[in-house]
């Protein structure tokens, strides 16, 4: 099918190349002209253009455009594309991390003008490009039908790993709440590992372990699959540094959980720890730390 591809980070550069080897004809761009010329030298087959205007009017109608862009500036390329050009019929993709009431708001608004739109939540990071993409997609039937075939080129199957999960802002809602489970599950390896390189005495080697879990084992998981790189090129880490940052999805699926009164104690903690893991030093450490000293007078580590 003839595609447009607008952001071409490190996701959306994979899925042009996916696209691409699977015949299908890209027009692409991205604010930054060099990277789409890049791409576009790259794969021979595909079109960059300089401006939006060019992508709209490089292509046949209906347009089907997919937006690979930071969910702060989803609304910005929306409104730059409808001032470009893009009208009744056609399509607009959003592939990024937006959330969910976003996306049902903005299906509404686009319907007004006759624009299809369909949220698609989309995981698989930097292996999608070898491996196929999971994608949950909302919207109509008809404008799914639209993409379909863009789905499942980047699939890892034909009728494995993508899926019409439900109406407009259902993609993205099955997106975020996978990413809350990934915060949970991160988290679980992360405290698990860190309690055997605690235990000093039995010199573990988690290298070792992490490999050994890999087969037959109730967790092997790509996660742990990504630790086992990581040890591999340096098992103490220590080139890491412990701060944790969310991209927003963990917080939205909390936020989701107090709305419908869902316990999800663990994704929520997980959360939290991140949040931890940005203070160099704990004001609650020292408040705890006083009435400890205050009711059972407990030696205090000083300030370094």
């Amino acid at each position: 099918m003839k595609l447009a591809l607008v952001g071409l980070g490190k996701m959306g550069a994979n899925m042009a190349r996916r696209l691409a080897a699977d015949g299908h004809e890209l027009c692409i761009y991205d604010v930054a002209e060099a990277t789409a010329t890049a791409l576009a030298n790259e794969l021979n087959s595909v079109q960059a253009v300089t401006s939006l205007e060019q992508l709209v009017a490089s292509m046949p109608a209906p347009r089907a455009i997919w937006l690979m862009v930071p969910h702060q500036f989803v609304d910005e390329s929306i409104e730059a594309l409808l001032a470009a050009g893009v009208s009744k019929g056609d399509l607009l993709v959003d592939g990024g991390n937006s959330n969910f009431n976003l996306s049902k708001q903005r299906a509404t608004n686009l319907l007004a003008s006759g624009v299809h739109f369909v949220d698609s939540g989309t995981s698989g990071g930097i292996w999608g490009l070898e491996n196929g993409y999971s994608i949950m997609v909302g919207g109509t039937d008809e404008a799914v039908a639209m993409i379909r075939p863009a789905l499942e080129t980047l699939a890892p199957a034909k009728n494995q790993g993508w899926g019409h999960v439900g109406p407009s802002g259902a993609g993205h809602y099955v997106k975020m709440v996978h990413n809350g489970i990934e915060y949970g599950m991160m988290q679980a390896f992360a405290e698990g590992f860190e309690l055997l390189d605690a235990k000093q005495e039995m010199a573990l080697d988690l290298q070792q372990i992490s490999e050994i879990w890999q087969h037959g084992s109730v967790v092997r998981s790509w996660l742990l699959d990504l630790i086992v790189d990581a040890f591999e090129a340096d098992e103490s880490l220590s080139s890491m540094s412990d701060h944790v940052d969310d991209s927003g999805e963990g917080r939205w699926t909390v936020q989701d959980s107090i709305e419908v009164g869902v316990p999800t104690p663990v994704l929520t903690l997980a959360l939290q720890m991140r949040f931890r893991s940005r203070q160099s030093s704990s004001f609650a450490g020292k408040v705890l730390n006083s009435m400890r000293a205050g009711f059972g007078g407990h030696p205090i580590k000083p300030a370094e």
